[in-house]
């Protein structure tokens, strides 16, 4: 059965790479082009900048010796046309700013790479694979290409060896011992597509590469999954996404939960042994998602943040996106959420500082008393796959934190800027890095309806108190240009209305009394919570969703982008 599936695999990947070949040939030539433009570049240009463009799929790193994080590639893409970068930001942690640094001969533009760091010579950038897309995103180039940046020079170094993996985006790698290992990825073109399993370790001593074939069954071809290494030097592999063809023209998409063990009991050499194992850990494990991203954290941890998980219709996909945060402990083999604790009561401090000014000293016992919040209950449901669902309900305090005057209320909402937990926002593909146990999520993107925004903000947390996020960099999605695929009138009219154009919410809101009478414009009370506001106004925004979406959307998606329309213009209007 082994034997047959191999063989299978085999000649898919020719059948891939045939197809591919004319593809990458004519990628080729818009590559060579825009090296030739790199090649003008003699110099090493570093300038103070504005934060990095929007982008996803880029790569965030920690410097191994600096309080530094270096941004690399990525994409973006604005409803038309898909923009690959290949350029290079240092965030200064210290003083919070970006700088931009023009290196000579960089590897050409890309997303979907990887990088790892290692401390040798004052810091190494290793980057592998990922891929090169047209501008019409219809056409795919993908990288086996290795380089090296050298951190203290400054100087980009591509090394050539032979015997490394094929050309692959999705792909995880990372240091272990001396040596980079490479897990999974894949491999499309504009029919076909591959998923990989395979193991590559490319030794940084003596600069070779060696396919590892270890003993043992192993995870099942991949891409986008969590690679890890304890202390030990073993890998942890957990999760990510791969497809297969049921049928002519009918793909079906898998959202992997699994877990495995790769280890080894060498000390980082070529003839070295290495053994599959399946992990079966304990506690609450991520909800099933793809798209998720990955860092090291401090206490022997992995984490995961964020991700999407899309519920694939016959004609589309909805996706629902994520910003929790899942760790998992290597030691104890054991997953567990990242809840935050928050941070101590401000507002009530401030509450209290402001009736101590107005009575006098009289009222010291306030600020003994113990803040009554509301309470966090955390249930666990078992689907009937076996997946732990984590089910979160809050419930406000006791009886007498509703006796409050009206004094305070006014008080509360004059800090309810301040009082609202921060948070990034639901989003995949994200650029993760730790420094100094402190985690930095940039950019990625998310969905709303047929609309994708492309993110350029930066949130830290520290890890070790899980208290708050602090925003580094803010920015507003909605400000953001998206070009519609149909350059006719009558669509660039109907986007303005799907982005809240003003006029066309007034235009709907007359259409909407003229017919009926009972549909309310959504400015109408927008401070009332948000379901009992959707149910006043469910109407009104599934009207201007299927009028944006055309008659012949399904009335489930028409709802749904309805409901999120409705939700984001309420919290806009709190």
């Amino acid at each position: 059965k082994g034997k047959g599936a191999e063989k299978t695999a085999a000649k898919m990947e020719r059948k891939v790479s045939r197809r591919a070949k004319k593809e990458e040939e004519d990628l080729e030539a818009l590559i060579a082009e825009f090296q030739s433009l790199d090649a003008k570049k003699t110099q090493v240009i570093e300038s103070s900048c504005p934060p990095p463009s929007p982008r996803l799929n880029g790569s965030l790193s920690a410097h191994p010796e600096k309080d530094e994080l270096i941004l690399f590639g990525g994409e973006y893409f604005n409803g038309q046309k898909t923009y690959l970068y290949n350029d290079l930001y240092v965030y200064n942690i210290r003083k919070n700013s970006w700088s931009k640094v023009e290196i000579p001969n960089p590897p050409p533009r890309r997303c979907a790479h990887q990088a790892a760091v290692v401390p040798t010579a004052g810091g190494q950038l290793w980057v592998f694979g990922g891929e090169f897309a047209s501008p019409n995103g219809e056409q795919f180039y993908h990288y086996k290409d290795l380089w090296v940046l050298h951190l203290a020079t400054k100087t980009w170094e591509q090394i050539k060896a032979s015997g490394g993996p094929s050309g692959r985006s999705g792909h995880r790698m990372v240091a272990c011992k001396r040596q980079l290992i490479i897990f999974g990825g894949f491999h499309e073109s504009a029919r076909d597509y591959i998923y990989y399993n395979d193991v590559y370790a490319f030794h940084l001593d003596s600069f070779t590469w060696s396919k590892l074939v270890p003993s043992g069954i192993g995870p099942a071809p991949r891409s986008g999954c969590q690679m890890a290494t304890s202390p030990e030097g073993s890998i942890i592999i957990y999760g990510g996404y791969s497809k297969q063809r049921v049928k002519k023209d009918v793909d079906k998409g898998t959202l992997h939960t699994d877990m495995f063990l790769l280890k080894t009991e060498g000390a980082g050499k070529e003839e070295d042994k290495w053994a599959w194992s399946r992990l079966n850990p304990s506690g609450v494990k991520p909800t099933p998602r793809s798209g998720f991203s990955v860092a090291i954290g401090p206490n022997n941890r992995s984490l995961l943040f964020g991700g999407v998980h899309d519920e694939e219709e016959e004609e589309s996909i909805e996706g629902d996106f994520f910003n929790d945060i899942y760790f998992y402990d290597i030691g104890k083999n054991r997953w567990f959420p990242g809840q935050l604790k928050g941070p101590k009561s401000e507002k009530r401090k401030r509450r209290c500082g402001r009736q101590a000014e107005a009575e006098g000293a009289g009222d010291e016992e306030m600020e003994k008393q113990p803040p009554q919040g509301p309470v966090e209950i955390v249930k666990e449901v078992v689907a009937e796959d076996g997946t732990v669902m984590t089910i979160k309900q809050v419930i406000s305090g006791p009886a007498e934190e509703k006796e409050r005057s009206e004094s305070e209320e006014e008080e509360e909402e004059e800090d309810g800027a301040l009082g609202q937990q921060v948070e990034p926002c639901p989003r995949s593909n994200a650029m993760l890095a730790v420094k100094h146990g402190i985690l930095y999520v940039y950019g990625g993107m998310f969905e709303v309806g047929d609309r994708q925004f492309t993110l350029s903000d930066l949130y830290s947390i520290d890890l070790h108190k899980m208290e708050e996020w602090k925003v580094l960099v803010e920015m507003d999605p909605k400000a953001q240009e998206w070009l519609e695929e149909s350059e006719s009138d009558e669509e660039e009219d109907d986007t303005e209305g799907a982005e809240g154009g003003e006029e066309e919410e007034e235009s709907s809101e007359e259409e909407s009394e003229d017919e009926g009478g009972e549909e309310q414009h959504p400015s109408v009370q927008p401070a009332e919570k948000h379901v009992d506001y959707l149910s006043r106004t469910e109407q009104y925004w599934i009207k201007l969703a299927r009028s944006n979406m055309g008659v012949d959307a399904k009335e489930k998606k028409v709802v749904k982008v309805a409901h999120a329309m409705a939700k984001t213009f309420y919290e806009d209007s709190v």
